[in-house]
């Protein structure tokens, strides 16, 4: 079979790519190896896909080359999308920090792609796995089980290596490296932290407990819910701070942002103890973790001085975490293709003529909050546009 584009990849990014291909009249066919397209968005969101944000900016997105995600976020923005999922009568709500999510559930926006595709007249084929890419001329070879394709333009967009039990592989790293592509080194993102040692035995009782914190790690802060789990430390502001983290610095965490805890214990020489001092903090804090934050810091006498260091500590309080809980639990991966080897309006591989990679195998990755969902579909888009 000869067409014009392979899509290997029916997430996100893959199938915007291939509705936008067929809108221009190209012959496409979209390859997925699992047995249905899109089972990342649905389960994002909980169930209700968190499907872009209203404030999406490159200043959202990390990458080698942070000027890289700049052309296609203009040209496929969250406005074009809203009004796909507006035309299709999807009812949505904005939940917080420009978050939108469906009223009812993701498999309306699986629905709303897969008839775009039809539509489209995309061939969309499920439970098939691409055994050898061979470049030639023009194009590239596709050898699957029990048959050859050849096509002109080849599109990965086969994710990253978060989610294994989702059917996340390193195949699209491999094409990379099969063309000699270079890639940034993955790593995990928007994934739970683990604390060791006394750091794990000091919060260990905490499971379950959150707050709204300011993490902050280098010149990065993230004000959000922080969440104590049985291993460490997630919560959107740990996750979001995950993807900064190079397994070394500590990150830092204020635990009342904005509040001085002590300023009434500061201003009256009476009542200063204990007792005054975990009720000025539960006033802020959930009682678990204020009397926990106390167990550790309380200090030896209540001077003033003693006051304001405690103070100061409770808004730069370093956790050094052991590690993270790695793909499994990751959201998504960074790292990936690097930006340099590719064009930033067509997704297009500058050595290699016709291979294009888009989504998360790319080295953009968004923060929490839809915005991996915008760059899907912009980078989709953008290839759709040119193949």
């Amino acid at each position: 079979m000869t067409v014009d584009v392979i899509v290997i990849g029916g997430g996100a990014a893959g199938l915007m790519c291939a509705i936008e291909a067929g809108k221009r009249g190209r012959r496409v066919l979209l390859l997925e190896h699992a047995d249905r397209v899109g089972k990342k968005i649905l389960i994002s969101g909980g169930g209700r896909c968190n499907f872009t944000n209203l404030h999406c900016k490159p200043d959202n997105f990390l990458s080698a080359n942070p000027h890289f995600a700049k052309s296609a976020l203009a040209r496929y923005t969250p406005a074009d999308f809203i009004a796909l999922v507006e035309s299709y009568g999807i009812e949505y709500h904005e939940k917080t920090l420009g978050q939108l999510f469906c009223d009812d559930s993701a498999k309306q926006i699986v629905a709303m792609l897969l008839n775009e595709c039809v539509k489209a007249g995309v061939r969309v084929v499920v439970g098939v796995e691409a055994r050898q890419i061979v470049q030639e001329e023009p194009g590239f070879r596709v050898k699957l089980d029990d048959s050859v394709l050849h096509t002109a333009a080849l599109v990965i967009a086969t994710g990253g290596l978060s989610i294994p039990k989702m059917g996340a592989t390193g195949f699209g790293y491999d094409v990379a490296r099969q063309f000699r592509v270079p890639i940034r080194e993955p790593r995990p993102a928007l994934v739970p932290l683990v604390l060791g040692g006394a750091e794990h035995a000091n919060f260990a009782e905490l499971t379950g407990v959150s707050a709204e914190v300011v993490a902050s790690l280098g010149k990065r802060r993230f004000r959000e819910k922080l969440l104590f789990t049985h291993r460490g430390l997630s919560g959107p502001a740990m996750l979001q701070i995950s993807s900064y983290w190079n397994g070394e610095d500590p990150v830092v965490v204020d635990w009342a942002p904005g509040a001085d805890v002590f300023a009434e214990l500061r201003a009256s020489s009476a009542g200063r103890n204990l007792a005054a001092a975990r009720a000025a903090l539960r006033a802020k804090l959930p009682a678990r973790l204020a009397d926990c934050l106390l167990d550790v810091l309380a200090p030896t006498n209540w001077t003033n001085r003693a006051l304001s260091e405690l103070e100061g500590r409770l808004h730069a309080w370093p956790f050094t975490p052991a590690g993270t809980e790695g793909y499994e639990k990751a959201e998504v991966t960074a790292g990936g293709v690097d930006t340099d080897a590719l064009s930033a309006q067509t997704m297009e591989c500058r050595s290699v003529p016709g291979l294009y990679f888009i989504g998360e195998v790319v080295d953009v990755t968004g923060h929490l909050g839809g915005f991996n969902f915008q760059w899907a579909w912009a980078s989709g888009a953008g290839a759709g546009r040119a193949v």
